[in-house]
């Protein structure tokens, strides 16, 4: 775990902030679906050459046999261009390769070439294969246990190890130059392999592969990469937020563009680069054009990422309906390239979503937050927003990181603040709103579990805090929410675990979006299904000692449960004509009763046994 310290806060708050590894790529569930690439008939021939250039979660069908890695241009630090294959311990649905056993070290991810055609080769050909590889990038690191290993494929089908490197704190790319010089290899079905090594569930493990190639006529030092590529994804047009309503954006277009739009160029050449960029806007459902900007001509030094600055439009694009969904498609490319370049890294495509939530997150999550607490003491946790104009809030949507176990036991209430004491300027808490009994869900609307509010509230013009509680005794403690490790600068977030509010010193954006405008359906049980309407019910007395006593109007049966913190049953059983249930057999503390009525589950509730 990565604990941060700051010297300046009190000691027993420096370490209630922390990051965990993501466990679950939500990208991934729906696994790889054939027919989105062919697989070619025949092998390849040489030269072999991917950069994972696309927009696709799986390696290129017509490349790579297997699809176990994740090809992203979020989890590398610093590519050689855009898009790597990243290896971890998460399987080709993004799930880990063992829920269980967590210390296991287990083969986890492949990447298998398909077959290239080496017959008509032999050793005095002079065959390299080349690859970039990073440990940890923007996830975790592996540990040294753990490591990235090549193979290649024998005549007689053996695969032989050529290459490996072990696990080690985060570093940048580094080249692997390696050589194909025995004889089993030259056959017309030669494959090679990466595979990594990973401990399930301690941590990520990341490794990022880049810039894969294998040609004839190579040699020890041929690292020369003669390109310039795009190498990060453009920022936002937004000056803080991602997203927000678009009525929302017009209302202070000013105040919400970024006066310029950054994106990373990367030049592998060994001399300095002149570049001509561009980049072009359209709205994606008219297809109307919105900017065609000047050319920016630039220079680039050589072996250097460099930050290129375009100058943002601003939009006049009329939305189609109040609360319509507007997208900008601003797509970045090379006026002028050298023809001898790979040109798919030449060009890049940001999407600008205005929808009905605000967001400073890109809805990739790289890290799990969360706040370590203490047992007895309740944790808060506040994102801060403002509105340019008044707005009612329906619902709010949170990407939980996935843990082991599961959090789907945890408890929290959602809560929404106009003020949040000691930050600015503010002398007390102004809490607008809360929902109690709140429990995690994972993956519904776009990875994002989303509560519904009871009543909508309407919000003024400014600011207003989206936040939850974990509860004292709750079991709620380290409840993991995503986070965003590409957001850099600040990140509108406070905690409080002491009773006083702290601005959050971790780099990144906790993934909760408040959504604005007109009714929307939460993901809870009842939205998701056509169930009968739920009986309500209370319990008295709470605090009790040696009975509670059960009150509801229902003449169906009623079967009770009691689980603890941890989510264990322990005690379970039908309401009888008493309408009450004996707790002398249990210890005091805090349990969650659950009634159901007739089959129909109701709302659960908290009852402390003293």
């Amino acid at each position: 775990m990565l604990t941060i310290v700051i010297a300046a806060l009190p000691a027993l708050a420096k370490a209630q902030e922390r990051t965990a590894p993501v466990n679950y790529n939500p990208v991934l569930k729906g696994g790889y679906k054939q027919g989105t690439a062919q697989r070619k008939a025949t092998a390849l021939s040489l030269p072999f050459f991917d950069d994972f250039t696309g927009y696709s979660p799986y390696p290129d069908a017509s490349r790579w046999s297997d699809h176990e890695v994740y090809v992203n241009n979020t989890m590398g630090a610093s590519p050689i261009s855009r898009g790597v294959a990243t290896f971890d311990a998460l399987n080709a649905n993004g799930i880990p390769y063992d829920t269980i056993n967590s210390n296991d070290l287990v083969n986890a991810d492949s990447l298998t070439s398909v077959p290239i055609d080496l017959s008509t080769y032999a050793a005095g050909d002079s065959v390299y294969l080349s690859f970039f590889y990073q440990p940890g990038g923007n996830g975790f690191y592996p540990r040294t246990q753990d490591s990235l290993m090549l193979y290649l494929k024998r005549d007689n089908g053996v695969w032989e190890k050529a290459w490996a490197a072990p696990g080690s704190t985060p570093r940048p790319f580094r080249q692997a130059m390696v050589v194909v010089d025995s004889p089993q290899y030259f056959h017309a079905d030669f494959q090679f392999r990466f595979v990594n090594k990973a401990a399930i569930n301690t941590s990520d493990d990341v490794w990022n592969v880049d810039y894969v190639r294998m040609n004839a006529g190579r040699n020890i030092n041929d690292t020369a990469v003669n390109d310039v590529a795009f190498s990060t994804d453009p920022q936002f047009m937004l000056n803080d937020y991602t997203s927000m309503p678009y009525r929302q954006f017009v209302a202070n277009a000013a105040g919400e563009l970024a006066s310029q739009q950054y994106d990373s160029v990367h030049n592998s050449y060994g001399v300095q680069q002149s570049l001509s960029l561009r980049y072009t806007s359209t709205e994606t459902g008219s297809g109307t054009p919105l900017f065609s900007s000047p050319v920016t001509n630039s220079v680039v030094a050589a072996h250097s990422t460099q930050m290129e600055a375009f100058p943002t439009f601003t939009p006049s694009f009329p939305s189609p309906g109040y609360y319509d969904r507007v997208v900008f498609e601003n797509k970045f490319f090379f006026d002028q390239v050298n023809a001898s370049e790979p040109h798919d890294n030449d060009t890049i495509v940001k999407d600008q979503v205005f929808d009905n939530y605000f967001a400073y997150d890109d809805g990739t999550a790289e890290l799990s937050y969360y706040l370590n607490l203490f047992p007895s003491l309740p944790g808060k946790l506040a994102i801060e927003y403002h509105l340019n104009q008044p707005d009612t809030l329906q619902a709010v949507a949170i990407y939980f990181g996935r843990q082991v176990p599961m959090g789907t036991n945890k408890l929290f209430t959602l809560s929404i603040y106009s003020q949040l004491q000691g930050i600015n300027n503010a002398t007390n808490d102004v809490e607008l709103y809360h929902q109690e009994l709140l429990q995690p869900g994972y993956g519904q609307v776009n990875d994002f579990w989303v509560y519904r509010l009871q009543t909508p509230l309407p919000l003024p013009a400014g600011t207003f805090y989206v936040g939850t509680l974990q509860p004292a005794f709750s079991g709620a403690d380290s409840l993991y929410f995503g986070l965003d490790a590409n957001r850099i600068g600040g990140n509108h977030a406070y905690y409080n675990v002491l009773g006083t509010w702290q601005s959050s010193l971790i780099s990144g954006a906790i993934m909760i979006r408040p959504l604005v405008g007109q009714a929307v359906f939460g993901t809870n049980t009842e939205d998701l299904h056509p169930l009968p309407v739920a009986e309500t019910w209370n319990a008295y007395p709470n605090p009790a000692t040696d009975k509670v006593n059960l009150y509801y109007t229902s003449q169906k049966e009623v079967r009770y449960e009691l689980s603890d913190i941890q989510g264990r049953t322990v005690m379970q059983g039908v309401a009888g004509p008493s309408r009450s249930v004996d707790l002398r057999s249990l210890a005091p503390g805090v349990y969650i009763m659950r009634l159901s009525f007739g089959g129909v589950a109701a709302a659960p509730q908290k009852i402390i046994k003293q």
